[in-house]
């Protein structure tokens, strides 16, 4: 159980130093989290934050066909330039529940921001002078003058073809019906169809580009296909996919592996970042796997449904709550044929949904722990969050822990900031773990382990030994 003092609870940790381990053939870039605060009300912004995430694990739940979420390729093997030097890139967090980094493309580099996105595969910008964004109305945002990716600036844009193979990374099996003047033989030169991809914000639509993706001088990617978006809706931002899908980041670089570090979502839209770092072709140097736990992946390339094979499935055997083992039903354990069931990791979703019927014993659970505490109600009301728990009055308060326990034996233990949130200066914590009701919890994965929940702990996801590592630090 822990228990701390009112005047330290959830008071924030003095940041470290940013671990740069010295992986060989390593991209590290830095991640800020992604959170447009368009709500000062801490009851606004965490209802915000439960409205975006339940739309999120929905979007998840039941994917559109023709998105990025696709039937699997054969990875991209992309020429580089030199993969003997780290990358990495700055990872920072945003109010609206997200974390974004830079990436720069095109002859000479322009450097845009991209959500990270382990639940999606292409990877766009905004692009051209013309790029309209509808619904884009966040604090800091100018939908006016929306940083954009402008092609005619750089040497090494190309419109993709439908002769191109990588027109297939997005459109697969429907590219010949979506290229009817290209058949098996002769020339043609019809472009690749435009996209037009859904997301649980809203959409984007555009052609794709064959061009330069620059990290240094030592490590230049050439060819790499890129959505070159001209109308959107509710995206400000570009995305950086990196699922297990054919058009995604981690294919297209053949990663090894990549790992992050998420700080506090305390420091949205605040000069706060960790690092993301993108382990290029064999991971044969020094590694910092020091105390890292591991889980293996599980195989879902057979489901019905190709878009589920781009998640990142994990099995979760347990849920142990101040010592209380919760068993998780089998069916939510692995997912089945359908694509229903399991467990995945994302980036993409802010709180960790659950199906309604686990959810019901976890919150069940910390109401008996925390029985001693009154239950706001009224807050439960607000935000769309609940158990919720007073403790005006009180010196100390004590909450149980909290625990996934994954297969392997690997346990993961939330900081309590990472389960509970306090809200503002009511007096009141509520948990921060959603489930949906009706349909929702019928199908897709049952449960989806957020960004929130992820905080302040190194997430490496290794695609050579198919595993996910994890070790809780300050990020």
């Amino acid at each position: 159980m822990a228990s701390l003092s009112l005047t330290s609870l959830f008071s924030l940790l003095s940041l470290l130093t940013l671990f740069s381990p010295s992986l060989s053939k390593s991209i590290t870039i830095s991640l800020s989290p992604l959170t447009k605060n368009t709500h000062t009300n801490s009851i606004q912004t965490l209802n915000h934050l439960t409205s975006t995430s339940l739309a999120r694990a929905h979007h998840l739940k039941n994917p559109h066909k023709n998105t990025t979420s696709l039937a699997r390729a054969h990875h991209l093997k992309t020429p580089h330039k030199n993969t003997t030097s780290p990358a990495r890139a700055p990872l920072s967090p945003h109010s609206y529940g997200a974390y974004s980094m830079p990436l720069s493309f095109g002859t000479p580099p322009q450097t845009l921001d991209f959500i990270v996105d382990t639940g999606s595969s292409l990877v766009w910008f905004p692009c051209t002078h013309h790029y309209v964004c509808t619904n884009c109305d966040f604090v800091k945002t100018d939908t006016k003058n929306i940083s954009t990716f402008i092609p005619k600036s750089s040497s090494s844009s190309r419109i993709l073809g439908c002769r191109n193979h990588k027109c297939g990374l997005v459109f697969q099996q429907d590219i010949r019906s979506r290229c009817p003047d290209c058949g098996d033989i002769g020339y043609c030169d019809q472009v690749c169809p435009a996209y037009l991809i859904q997301y649980y914000s809203g959409t984007t639509s555009g052609l794709l580009l064959s061009e330069t993706l620059y990290f240094s001088d030592e490590l230049i990617v050439k060819k790499f296909a890129v959505g070159c978006s001209i109308l959107s809706s509710g995206q400000p931002s570009g995305i950086a996919g990196l699922s297990r899908g054919p058009a995604s980041l981690s294919a297209q670089l053949s990663l090894s592996k990549f790992s992050y570090c998420l700080v506090s979502h305390h420091f949205d839209d605040k000069v706060r970042s960790s690092e993301l770092v993108l382990t290029v072709g064999p991971d044969i140097g020094p590694t910092n796997n020091h105390n890292v736990n591991y889980t293996p992946f599980l195989n879902n390339r057979f489901t019905i449904n190709p878009a589920f094979q781009d998640y990142y499935y994990v099995g979760l055997q347990n849920i142990s709550i101040g010592g209380e083992h919760i068993r998780v039903p089998h069916k939510f354990r692995s997912p089945r044929k359908n694509g229903n069931g399991g467990t995945i990791i994302d980036s993409g979703t802010t709180f960790t949904y659950m199906d309604i019927n686990l959810f019901k014993v976890v919150a069940s659970l910390f109401e008996k722990k925390m029985s001693t505490y009154r239950r706001a109600i009224e807050v439960e009301y607000l935000i769309g969050l609940r158990p919720c728990f007073a403790f005006s009055g009180e010196t100390n308060m004590t909450f149980p822990e909290f625990v996934f326990h994954f297969n392997g034996g690997s346990k993961m233990e939330l900081p309590l900031a990472d389960y509970f949130s306090s809200i503002g200066d009511s007096g009141v914590v509520c948990m921060t773990i959603i489930t949906g009701a009706g349909d929702e919890s019928n199908g897709g994965p049952s449960i989806i382990i957020g960004n929130y929940q992820q905080q302040n702990f190194y997430m490496e996801f290794d695609l050579k030994n198919e595993r996910l590592g994890f070790r809780k630090q300050v990020c």
